[in-house]
């Protein structure tokens, strides 16, 4: 055998070996991807020790974040990165169903080892909105996915500066007397799906089309006409935040944030001294939106991916992830509702989430809207083949978004980088025909 053959051989089999190994290794580590401040991180190693109570097997838990549910698709699709469970919207859950993208959850692994099935957890509500992202008719999303986090899109307002009747109505995007003291949200999905039934509340209203259609279907017309919203609404946008908002309000910079529930409860509960929040949504209607856990195409530990989302699933694990994340998960069992109940808060119909246990409850509404709140929230979809019309109409928007302090700012700066780009240039310039003069004077010499 020549030496050549020998190092190849050698290197297969080394080489194999790693393979083998690492194969090994992977039946023993979950990898988790998640939003960042997503979840109570004591229950990483509580389910490690869990896991191994029901199924005997160590495993380890690798958990990353992200931060933009369009880049971890990407890691996923194209990249082929091989997550085990990842916690995308819904409007991405849609798409990974349409595409192939996900394995089913594998509840067979529970019976085999005695293990409760904790996803009859999920609210039936939650559940046939889910549903509603089916890639067809056929196709049952439960099986593939389940919620972890929901909410609602409204108004978060400072009590000191707004009353309570100026934000019944998406209308207070257009009042001028909040001219410069307003935030909205830089998700175009977000504002696009509650801005299209103020746009079209006389026909909703006279039931010529319905909310969800509206939602779905992203016709030019539509999109102009929440363009036209927009438009009006800019002399009284201070920003566009896709987190900061919320800081910004519980501080008393501004008065109103188009936000998410969740965010507007972070901010009522860090209010500082002096500012006096609260959260609605308007009258013409907004989203529900949701957050939910699948297992993707590429996942190597589909078993231990099953039962992380079994253990989130638990009524327990589910009150302690509310309570770190400010969050509201779709757990709907007595005991989440016994938890959440707040003598503090009105009565409200909380009938849709919990049952006909919940029809006059004492709830935090910013959390579990009544009823009658839940009739006019669509859920949002994926963009689809319009999402280029999308961005185009959200360019626009934002593009003009500037103002006369802005553009002097903007031109200011421009003014600096361009004179110290020709300052540094004429100087280098002066710097070369000095040197240049100095070496014929040493010629001459």
């Amino acid at each position: 055998m020549t030496i050549r053959v020998a190092m190849l051989l050698t290197a297969f089999i080394f080489s194999s070996l790693l393979f083998t190994i690492s194969a090994q290794n992977r039946a023993n580590i979950l990898k988790v991807y998640n939003w960042a401040d997503y979840l109570d991180l004591d229950l990483i190693e509580e389910f490690q020790d869990w896991y191994k109570e029901q199924t005997g097997e160590e495993v380890k838990v690798v958990y990353q974040t992200f931060d933009i549910n369009e880049n971890m698709l990407t890691e996923i699709e194209v990249g082929h990165e091989d997550y085990d469970v990842v916690c995308p919207s819904e409007y991405i859950i849609e798409r990974m169903l349409k595409r192939n993208l996900l394995q089913k959850i594998n509840i067979s692994y529970f019976a085999k080892t005695n293990t409760p099935n904790y996803l009859d957890n999920v609210s039936p509500w939650a559940e046939a909105m889910f549903q509603e992202m089916a890639a067809d008719a056929k196709q049952n999303v439960k099986e593939y996915t389940v919620g972890y986090m929901w909410g609602t899109t409204g108004f978060l307002y400072n009590r000191k500066y707004v009353k309570d009747g100026e934000v019944q109505s998406w209308a207070a995007l257009l009042n001028p007397r909040f001219k410069n003291q307003l935030y909205m949200k830089d998700a175009f999905r977000d504002v696009y799906s509650v801005l299209i039934q103020f746009a079209k509340a006389d026909e909703i209203e006279k039931g010529t089309v319905n909310r969800q259609d509206l939602a779905v279907n992203l016709t030019d017309e539509n999109i102009l006409a929440v363009e036209d919203v927009l438009i009006q609404a800019k002399p009284q946008i201070a920003g566009w935040e896709a987190d900061f908002g919320k800081e910004r309000m519980c501080q008393g910079k501004v008065w109103l944030n188009a936000t998410w529930s969740g965010d507007a409860q972070w901010a009522i509960d860090e209010e500082e001294d002096g500012v006096d929040l609260a959260y609605v949504v308007p009258k013409e209607g907004s989203n529900a939106w949701f957050d939910g856990w699948v297992i993707p195409i590429y996942a190597k530990n589909p078993k231990a991916a099953s039962y992380w989302i079994n253990f989130l699933c638990m009524e327990e694990n589910a009150v302690r992830n509310m309570d770190e994340t400010g969050y509201v998960s779709v757990i709907a069992t007595p005991y989440v509702l016994e938890e959440m109940e707040d003598e503090e808060c009105d009565y409200l119909d909380a009938s849709y989430f919990f049952g006909e246990d919940a029809k006059h409850v004492r709830l935090n509404h910013v959390y579990y809207p009544d009823i009658s709140v839940i009739n006019r929230c669509v859920l949002m979809h994926d963009t689809a083949d319009r999402n280029e019309a999308m961005l185009e109409m959200w360019s626009r928007v934002k593009g003009n978004n500037l103002n006369w302090k802005m553009l002097t700012f903007v031109i200011a700066v421009l003014s600096i980088i361009i004179y110290s780009i020709i300052y540094r240039k004429v100087k280098r310039y002066r710097r070369r025909k000095n040197r240049q003069k100095r070496l014929q004077s040493l010629k001459k010499q």
